[in-house]
């Protein structure tokens, strides 16, 4: 498995702003058009991920990421890339350290909902927003979308791969909200309880386990410590 892996989730998007102005004046809609997939960072969201590649350089050279694996979708891809580029300009990596991409790290869909603020899917899909109270988020599966639980599959085989590919190599994942919340189900073994307790995942937050005992163990969880100057 690898020696060190590191999980963050990509850096505030122009999504993430438009649907906290909709949640907060209860809006029916977002001014969004384009596939999820293709939504790009915002600048708050740019000077995160610079920030995430200070920190990576500051890292122990042992624990620094030899390899990237990130989501296919803008908003990461954008974010591995400003990272890296900050960590190789600091000299912490190779500047030809390549990104791969990988499906499975790509954000939960949402089907019928996909770009529904709250208000609007009380609005327009109430016997949806009934359904997922009662049966919870780990469960819940929108038409046409996913699970979390149906995220934690994905997620498991990722993991397979990465532990039989990364051995020994200290290893970054770039990825989304609820794909962190799955590594953290998935690594440490988590119940439906603890799971829904853990809150959301904070925009370029840095989430660490090592290789200890043949197993990967906690050793760091949603951390902003680093984004200190990047959010004033």
């Amino acid at each position: 498995m690898p020696s060190v892996l590191i999980a963050t989730r990509h850096g505030e998007s122009t999504a993430n702003v438009e649907f906290q102005l909709a949640e907060a004046a209860g809006a029916l809609s977002v001014p969004i058009s384009c596939r999820d997939a293709d939504i790009p960072l915002s600048l708050r969201g740019q000077q995160q991920a610079q920030a995430l590649g200070r920190w990576w350089a500051a890292l122990p050279s042992g624990d620094r990421p030899r390899s990237v694996w990130c989501s296919p979708y803008v908003r990461t891809a954008e974010t591995a890339r400003i990272a890296l580029a900050q960590a190789a300009g600091l000299g912490a990596v190779p500047v030809t350290l390549a990104v791969r991409y990988d499906e499975r790290l790509r954000d939960r869909e949402l089907g019928v909902l996909e770009m529904l603020p709250k208000a609007a899917i009380e609005a327009k899909h109430p016997e949806e927003a009934a359904r997922r109270r009662k049966m919870g988020e780990l469960y819940y599966r929108p038409p046409g979308g996913e699970s979390w639980a149906d995220v934690a599959l994905r997620v498991r085989s990722l993991l397979r791969d990465v532990c039989e590919e990364e051995a020994g190599r200290p290893v970054l994942l770039v990825a989304h909200d609820c794909t962190v919340l799955m590594l953290r189900y998935a690594l440490d073994r988590l119940t439906e309880q603890q799971l829904t307790a853990l809150g959301p995942v904070h925009n370029c937050s840095t989430s660490l386990w090592r290789s200890q005992e043949g197993r990967l163990r906690p050793d760091g969880w949603n951390s902003v410590d680093h984004l200190a100057a990047a959010t004033d």
